[in-house]
């Protein structure tokens, strides 16, 4: 790179002081006007179609931009340009600062707080509540897989007795000297068996049978006096119908049952040569029987357990409904898997 060398007043080559800048050369030396008031710096030239000055103030960061000018007799002059000494000022700070990124980068790196590593996820600790929840999980477990043992069979038979108050007829009718007497409500005993096929835990059909037996009170009456007041009856039922745990527990079950079928009543047993209708029982014959009944069972093991279903029993003898109250109760034995 050649050096351009400072050029008087009036010679050739020389330009004004706010000709275009083209840097050629960089070159230091000192340098000090009486318009610096004596503060003294170090000024750098730039070597250029004209020829400028830049100062490096005492202070760090200022930094003066003026331009040389030669006057006759050799004595140069420092002139100032406000537009140059921006555009001077802005290079010199770009050129700084560009020189200077790596460092204030690290600077600013170093002087941030390092962030803390991310912390490792401990395990979860077990608590109290936790625990608790364990324990309750096991306990249903357990629960499930006893509820699923004793209501996972396939077949249930129950075997037992019943008990059922029946109004055996509508009574003898009134004659001469006797007034019109309505039979009474009477208890009747039965033996009840069932079996039940079950196509899930809860859901399954049921056929029953049973045989009720019981003696009418039909007291004095004009036909036979007092020879039969109490004669032996009985009725016979048949039903099917589907059968409904709605609440499964290990030890015990509460099931909803509905039977419906036919039913047969023998009401001439003991009556000798009289008729059932002389003396206001209903006559033998069929008729439609229809059951409604909570079976309660409690469970001695998965196979074997006791069962007592109160009940609604609905009949139809004698061309006349009877609604009579009842239940029946008895042992559950239950064997197969579904």
């Amino acid at each position: 790179m050649r050096q351009a060398k400072l050029r008087r007043y009036g010679e050739p080559g020389y330009q004004t002081p706010f000709s275009a800048v083209r840097l050629l050369s960089l070159r230091r030396f000192p340098f000090r006007s009486p318009a610096w008031n004596g503060h003294g710096g170090e000024w750098l030239r730039i070597a250029t179609a004209r020829d400028a000055l830049i100062r490096k103030g005492p202070l760090p960061g200022l930094i003066t931009v003026g331009a040389l000018l030669d006057r006759p007799g050799g004595n140069s002059i420092l002139m100032f340009s406000f537009r140059r000494s921006a555009f001077f000022l802005a290079f010199a700070v770009s050129a700084c600062l560009g020189s200077h990124a790596p460092q204030l980068q690290a600077q600013a790196s170093s002087s941030q707080p390092a962030q803390p590593a991310a912390a490792p996820q401990q395990p979860q600790t077990v608590g109290p509540l936790t625990v608790q929840a364990r324990l309750k999980a096991r306990r249903e477990q357990r629960r499930a897989a006893a509820i699923h043992e004793v209501y996972s069979h396939l077949y249930e038979v129950y075997v037992g007795t019943g008990y059922l108050r029946f109004a055996p007829g509508p009574g003898i009718a009134p004659e001469p000297g006797y007034a019109h007497t309505a039979l009474q409500r009477m208890n009747e005993y039965s033996w009840n068996v069932g079996a039940t096929r079950y196509y899930s835990e809860r859901f399954g059909v049921t056929i029953d049978g049973r045989g009720t037996y019981g003696s009418a009170y039909i007291g004095p009456n004009p036909i036979t006096d007092t020879a039969v007041y109490k004669p032996e009856i009985s009725q016979y039922t048949a039903m099917i119908g589907p059968t409904y745990r709605f609440l499964t527990e290990p030890r015990y079950s509460v099931s909803a049952r509905i039977l419906a079928g036919g039913a047969f009543g023998n009401f001439s047993g003991d009556l000798g040569s009289y008729t059932p209708a002389e003396l206001g029982l209903y006559s033998n014959g069929a008729g439609l029987a229809v059951s409604a009944s909570v079976p309660v069972e409690y469970n001695l093991s998965p196979e074997i357990g006791l069962r007592i279903a109160p009940e609604y029993l609905l009949t139809t003898f004698g061309s006349s409904t009877q609604n009579n109250l009842g239940f029946t109760g008895g042992i559950v034995v239950r064997w197969g898997k579904q």
